[in-house]
C-alpha cells in the first residue's frame, strides 16, 4: 500500500513538473507529421490548426507547418523528411522577433512557401467544439526556397 502511494505521488510530481516545464518553454505538442519528400526538396506534411472558423484554422495549420520546418524540425511520420530545423540558432526567434512577427502575420511571407497542391478532397479532418474548430490538412512546404530566403535576409548562414 505504501509503495502504491509513493508511486502515485511520484507520478503526480512527474506530470506536474512536465506540465510546468512545457508551459514555461512554450513547447507545443507536435502537430505536424511528415508524409513525404518531393524530388525538389519540398516536404509534404499533415498539419493541424485551430481557429474560430474554417479559414482561420486552415491558415493556422499552414503557419504551424512552416513554423515546424523553421524552428522544430519534423520528427513524426515518414522517415524521408529532414528532421533538422532550418533555423538552428538557439534564440533566433527572439533575436529576429520583428522579422518573424512580420513573416507570420496574416497574409505574411510564410504564404509564399506553403501550398495545398497536394491536398485531396478526403484528406481534411475536422473537429469542432463550441469555442473553436480544428482542421488537419495536407500541405507542401517549399523548404529549399524558404532556406534560400532566410540566407538572403541574413537570418541564417549557409
Amino acid at each position: 500500500m505504501k509503495q502504491l502511494i509513493k508511486k502515485s505521488i511520484f507520478f503526480f510530481l512527474l506530470v506536474s513538473t512536465m506540465t510546468t516545464m512545457q508551459a514555461q518553454t512554450g513547447a507545443q505538442p507536435q502537430e505536424v507529421e511528415c508524409l513525404g519528400v518531393e524530388l525538389d526538396g519540398s516536404q509534404t506534411l499533415r498539419s493541424k490548426g485551430k481557429g474560430k472558423n474554417k479559414a482561420d484554422a486552415v491558415e493556422q495549420a499552414k503557419k504551424n507547418a512552416v513554423w515546424a520546418v523553421l524552428f522544430e524540425g519534423i520528427h513524426t511520420g515518414a522517415a524521408g523528411c529532414d528532421m533538422r530545423p532550418i533555423v538552428a540558432e538557439a534564440n533566433a526567434r527572439e533575436k529576429y522577433e520583428e522579422y518573424f512577427n512580420a513573416f507570420f502575420r496574416d497574409n505574411g511571407g510564410y504564404k509564399d512557401y506553403v501550398s495545398t497542391e497536394d491536398e485531396k478532397r478526403w484528406s481534411k479532418d475536422k473537429t469542432k467544439n463550441k469555442y473553436e474548430v480544428t482542421y488537419t490538412i495536407t500541405v507542401r512546404v517549399l523548404r529549399p526556397e524558404l532556406k534560400s530566403r532566410l540566407r538572403q535576409d541574413k537570418i541564417i548562414k549557409n
